[in-house]
């Protein structure tokens, strides 16, 4: 199992730029820049570019924010506007 407290890798599916896709994009930069300053890799995958993605990774609705690092996975969905739920749900505030 990864180290909880070792960097977090999350990956952010959307398709094409969407206002919610690009709201998510702004929202989650910001929410890495406060609560995760250095300890985190975004990955962006846009599924109008790679549609087979969806199946293969279980996307369902976009965008969707999957924690990949530490295991075990979590996704949450939306704009990401609500940072502090989506701290919570992932787990990757300053104390998770």
């Amino acid at each position: 199992m990864a180290d909880a407290s070792g960097p977090k890798k999350l990956v952010l599916y959307i398709a094409g730029e969407t206002p919610k896709s690009l709201a998510a994009i702004r929202n989650l930069e910001k929410i890495c820049e406060v609560s995760l300053p250095g300890r985190y890799t975004v990955e962006v995958v846009d599924l109008k570019n790679n549609p087979q993605l969806a199946r293969e990774h279980n996307i369902v609705a976009i965008p969707t924010l999957v924690r990949e690092l530490p295991t075990p996975i979590r996704k949450i969905i939306g704009d990401l506007s609500d940072a502090e739920k989506v701290l919570v749900h992932l787990k990757v505030g300053d104390d998770q």
